[in-house]
């Protein structure tokens, strides 16, 4: 089974003494609210720190569960109900429904509300107000604790335990703490009272809680003088420094105000330009004052080049040490394993320089604002999309409709980098040459912006028009999944049309997998609505049944499965028993495999058909791939609060991608044979190409 916090668990260094337990220093003690599965030693815990007495219930599903009045007297235990599919209100891991199940409930994450988010000094910030610790003792403790107890005849929820039903409890509460964490909460993790808490910290994560160190950048601290100058008179301890056309060398911790200009930094002998991220059409009030960091001021039209986003409320570690960023901008050695680290506080940069003989410079590179500069930047883009489209972006007429896909059908009975199967037609398995630059794009569930918007950046056009890139969408592209526009069909078909005319311009860089949601059937269905019977009701409506005819044809048509030497990729998952490369161009010929391909699921605690490491490691090696190279699908999205999960389900170079949300698509690119993720913010680009002259 897939342990979420395995490997993401950091000791805590920084702790003070409560009444003999070791508890993060900058915790205040009435913070504290502690949760885990039954027999972790909840109880003992708060009767040791002599909290309140009597055990509390969250449910979890609740809006506004955070004013709950279990949660008025702090720090107490507390049991938390979980929203499962299939039940309407919330269930605890030791009811009835949940405990004679007769296959393990899944778990619905989405459905676990999420306190507002506050940073009003004169607000209540809940997410703020609380610190979750979840006690988690490894499940043959909590076993053989709980038997005993069941001895003295007290605990009915002892009654016909099993160690697997205590494991399943366990994987349960480590799911939400790991999903919590997702979600910006303040959660942190102990495995028994005699051992120190840990926090949770992804690969590379150095955004260390200010509850961990009592310092704390979203607020002045009013218990002080200089925090009350701070709220007041706007004044900061730390020095701003003014940017100018001359280098300047920083060498105390100070502050850059976020002035809708870029600067460039220069760490030992390799520069770095800072950009603030303003994305066009977007009210200002609406704009996140988000930074990207890359190493040139504009694209590049010989090479794609990724880039770093630093969100409000994050710190990142520039340096060698961090991996992403490593393999983002191949430091070399002028740079330190440790060389600085940057945070956003609310668009004002704060940087900490970490390594004394290693340089830090900074300059401004010019003084012409972003917003003056965007415009230029991307309008070629832009009107290479219109020019592609041929119009404004809007349905294509029956006529053009159906003899685009027809152009389309054509392309795919002779598309290039696949193999013919047996029956003579190109096999499932799409191969591009390794020397093309490689960009995976995931669901988009009909946000025709999110596609838009990854066509018109990074020169992207340019570079498949050279042949130096190829572009390969997971499937899915289609059904939206918003919950009020579930039924709507017209984003769906106009996404569909774009893609035609964009795999009519560029058909040998620019490929479609199949998905699950890439067909009509009954079954394809999201809340109760049948969205691939909606599909072709509306295809038939709008445009006849020659064009439907024609897409089930393009469905018929696709790979699924993308192949390269260094990497492998499809929509949901690895086939469960080994195949050859044959098999593969050949898989129409399997069925069974092809569902399995088409919608499984990484393997959790609620999905235990699910594929596991064996299954992926199994794939790479029938294929003649490397031990660790990159594994991509997407279909399952973890969480939804984040758009990439890289080494998802602990497994080294499994990576998933959604490319679907509302707030901007995000997709992987290949460099250095790593998966690159990169994350644009959402801009209404059907808007605004509608709206060119």
């Amino acid at each position: 089974m897939i342990d979420p916090l395995k490997k993401k668990l950091v000791p805590i260094a920084e702790l003070q003494d409560i009444r003999g337990v070791k508890l993060p220093l900058g915790l205040n003690f009435i913070q504290l609210v502690v949760t885990g599965p039954p027999g972790a030693g909840k109880t003992y815990y708060i009767n040791h720190v002599h909290g309140w007495p009597n055990e509390g219930y969250v449910d979890l599903t609740r809006k506004g569960w955070w004013k709950d009045q279990t949660l008025t007297y702090r720090p107490r235990e507390v049991h938390l109900g979980f929203p499962f599919k299939g039940f309407a209100e919330a269930l605890t891991v030791f009811d009835k429904e949940w405990l004679e199940a007769e296959e393990p409930l899944f778990l619905e994450l989405e459905r676990i509300q999420i306190p507002p988010v506050s940073h009003n000094i004169f607000q209540t910030n809940w997410r703020h107000r609380y610190i979750f610790e979840f006690l988690l003792p490894n499940p043959e403790t909590i076993f053989a604790h709980r038997m005993e107890r069941h001895k003295e005849g007290y605990f009915p929820v002892d009654k016909n335990l099993t160690l697997e039903m205590v494991i399943r409890q366990s994987a349960i509460y480590r799911e939400v703490a790991f999903y919590m964490h997702q979600a910006n909460m303040q959660v942190y993790v102990r495995e028994s009272l005699n051992k120190p808490p840990m926090r949770i910290a992804e690969k590379d994560d150095i955004n260390i809680p200010g509850w961990v160190t009592t310092d704390s950048d979203l607020r002045p601290d009013l218990t002080t003088l200089t925090g009350w100058k701070q709220l007041i008179f706007r004044e900061d301890p730390i020095e701003w420094i003014t940017l100018s056309k001359e280098l300047q060398f920083l060498k105390n911790e100070c502050r850059i105000p976020h002035d809708g200009k870029t600067f460039e930094m220069i760490i030992g002998e390799q520069k770095l330009v800072f950009h603030p991220e303003i994305p066009l059409g977007v009210k200002k009030k609406n704009i996140q004052k988000n930074w990207l960091i890359a190493t040139s001021k504009v694209c590049a039209t010989d090479t794609i080049h990724g880039f770093a986003r630093i969100k409000v409320g994050e710190t990142v570690l520039i340096g060698r040490d961090n991996q992403q960023y490593d393999d983002i901008f191949q430091f070399s050695k002028c740079v330190a394993k440790r060389h600085l680290t940057v945070t956003n506080i609310r668009g004002d940069l704060k940087i900490t320089p970490l390594a004394d003989n290693y340089p830090i410079q900074v300059m401004r590179s010019e003084e012409q604002d972003i917003r003056e500069r965007i415009g230029t930047n991307r309008y070629k883009s832009i009107c290479g999309i219109r020019q592609i489209y041929g119009r404004s972006i809007t349905l294509l007429s029956p006529d053009e409709a159906l003899s685009t896909i027809r152009e389309v059908n054509e392309i795919l009975i002779r598309e290039a980098y696949r193999e013919k199967d047996e029956s003579g037609v190109p096999g499932a398995l799409l191969e591009p040459p390794e020397g093309l630059t490689l960009l995976l794009v995931g669901d988009l569930h009909a946000q025709v912006d999110n596609l838009l918007k990854i066509l018109t950046e990074n020169c992207l056009l340019a570079h498949l028009a050279a042949n130096s890139a190829c572009l390969v969408i997971l499937g899915d592209a289609v059904h939206s999944d918003v919950p009020n526009e579930m039924e709507d069909m017209d984003s769906s078909i106009l996404l569909m049309d774009l893609i035609h005319k964009v795999k009519c311009q560029f058909p040998e860089n620019f490929f479609y997998l199949l998905g699950n949601h890439d067909s009509f059937d009954n079954t394809i269905s999201k809340n109760g609505l049948s969205q691939g019977v909606l599909m072709r009701k509306r295809l038939q409506e709008l445009r006849g049944e020659n064009y439907v005819a024609e897409m089930r044809k393009f469905h018929d048509l696709l790979p699924l499965i993308l192949k390269t030497e260094s990497c492998v990729a499809c929509h949901a998952a690895p086939p469960r028993k080994s195949i050859t490369r044959q098999q593969l161009v050949n898989l129409r010929r399997y069925p069974e495999i092809c569902h399995e391909i088409l919608t499984n699921r990484i393997k959790r605690s609620h999905y235990l058909a699910g594929y596991d490491k064996r299954d992926v490691k199994q794939f790479r090696k029938s294929l003649q791939l490397p031990k660790r190279a990159p594994f991509v699908v997407g279909h399952t999205p973890l969480d939804p609060f984040n758009s990439f999960w890289k080494n998802a389900g602990n497994i080294k170079g499994h990576h998933i991608l959604y490319s679907g949300h509302r707030d901007g698509p995000s997709l992987f690119i290949q460099i250095n044979k790593r998966m690159i993720p990169l994350s644009y913010p959402a801009e209404p680009l059907v808007k605004i190409i509608n709206e060119m002259r």
